[in-house]
């Protein structure tokens, strides 16, 4: 019994033995495995090229027309009698849009205009009576026999005329008053276009209210290029002058772009409210201002409400363009100095110190130390991986976009016969024996 104990006691030590030298095989072949791959990477170059490297800001806004109206119904004016244009019907400004009911108006009206001609043909007979008057007193004061009390009565007669006239033609006045006022009341009873533009919207159904409706009766945008409008936060007004170019992007196309500029920028908030601060800005309060954007070129293809990302270039026009590199291409000695891996046109490793400008997220502006056109490495710590030293020459690199593309897979090229060959026959598999048997 304790000769078998001992026997598979031998037995599991052995086997704990031959595990541990597995294991150490395995972990020194991922090792070198590992380094093998990293040793593997090629070394990447990007050409230097010019690249827009000014300051912007980032703001979103919405498309809305250049002009608009709404037309809202006037409780006052009674019930729309008649609707005068359809929904997408093009106009010119003045036109006939709906009619009030009008009969009323019409009824005081045409009163008015009778009673100013009633008043009109008394003062024509009051001033006749005044001119046979007057007449009469000239031939009196010519006739001897008329005395002098006969005479000053016709002159009173006269005066009173005079003033009978003069009351008459404050009535024919106050008349002619209200049937001019009348006038632009029938007049507002017919709506009109402010602008030229497209009807997009004819609302019949809208009751009236004490309040007024809350929807319009006819709504019409310009044909004029559409504007972008937004707000933007305190932080960034200050940076935001009018004219500033933006790069347009709807939400709505992926790949597509409109040019704008800055139009205004207003110096009051929006409205009392303010928005908590999105930045991370000390957890205070943000003052939102309005904004307004001009497009340029042809907007046909944009909508009224559609939401865009508006990027606005904030830094000095003249010098936001400049040569740039990548900031991974970046490296720096142990004295503080940037400098840069480039590979000459005879493929020699070069180190270029520079001096750098401006940047964005991505690139950073070189001032000093590189040309266009030149192979700046991206992956400057595989130099020290394949113990490359400038003046060596670099035997192969790739470009970023060559580095990007996704190798074809082995299966394919494996199947793939060869130029000129024929494809490799397909052989059905030997039957099992214990099938057939």
């Amino acid at each position: 019994m304790k000769k078998k104990l001992l026997i598979w006691t031998g037995i599991a030590v052995l086997a704990v033995g031959l595990l541990g030298a597995a294991a150490f095989v395995f972990k020194d072949r991922l090792f070198a495995s590992g380094a093998s791959e990293e040793h593997d990477e090629p070394v990447m170059v990007q050409p230097a090229a010019t690249q827009e490297l000014g300051e912007s800001i980032l703001v979103t806004g919405q498309i809305i027309p250049s002009d608009e109206q709404k037309v809202f119904h006037e409780t006052e004016n009674g019930e729309v009698k008649e609707f005068l244009v359809s929904e997408n019907q093009v106009v010119e400004a003045d036109t006939p849009l709906f009619a009030y009911d009008d009969s009323a108006v019409n009824s005081e009206y045409n009163k008015a205009v009778r009673t100013r001609d009633l008043t009109n043909k008394r003062l024509a007979i009051a001033n006749d009576e005044l001119t046979s008057a007057r007449k009469q007193l000239k031939d009196m004061k010519k006739n001897p026999d008329v005395t002098k009390e006969e005479i000053g009565a016709a002159s009173k007669e006269i005066v009173q005329l005079e003033m009978d006239i003069e009351s008459i033609k404050d009535e024919v006045g106050s008349a002619q008053q209200s049937i001019d006022e009348l006038a632009i009341q029938k007049e507002k009873l017919t709506v009109k276009s402010k602008i030229a533009g497209t009807v997009v919207k004819v609302n019949k159904n809208v009751e009236p209210s004490e309040n007024g409706s809350a929807e319009p009766v006819v709504h019409i945008i310009s044909n004029g290029p559409f504007k972008v409008i937004g707000t933007m936060s305190e932080f960034d007004t200050v940076k935001v002058k009018p004219e500033q170019p933006v790069v347009i992007r709807p939400k709505v196309f992926k790949d597509q772009t409109w040019d704008g500029s800055i139009e205004s920028v207003s110096q009051f908030p929006e409205g009392d409210q303010s928005a908590m601060d999105e930045f991370g800005g000390g957890g205070g309060n943000v003052t939102m201002y309005p904004f307004t954007v001009t497009i340029a070129g042809d907007t046909k293809d944009l909508r009224q409400g559609f939401h865009v990302s508006l990027e606005i270039n904030v830094s000095d026009l003249e010098q936001s363009k400049q040569l740039a590199i990548p900031h991974m291409a970046m490296d720096m000695d142990e004295e503080g100095n940037e400098f840069v891996y480039v590979i000459s046109q005879e493929n020699i490793l070069e180190k270029r110190p520079v001096v750098l400008g401006e940047m964005n997220d991505e690139f950073a502006g070189v001032a000093e130390g590189l040309e266009p056109g030149d192979l700046v490495i991206t992956n400057p710590y595989i130099i020290a991986v394949k113990n490359l030293e400038p003046g060596q020459e670099v035997p192969d690199f790739v470009t970023m976009d060559e580095g990007m593309e996704e190798p074809s897979t082995v299966e394919e090229s494996e199947t793939e016969p060869a130029e000129g060959g024929d494809a490799p026959e397909e052989t059905e598999p030997e039957a099992d024996e214990s099938e057939e048997a």
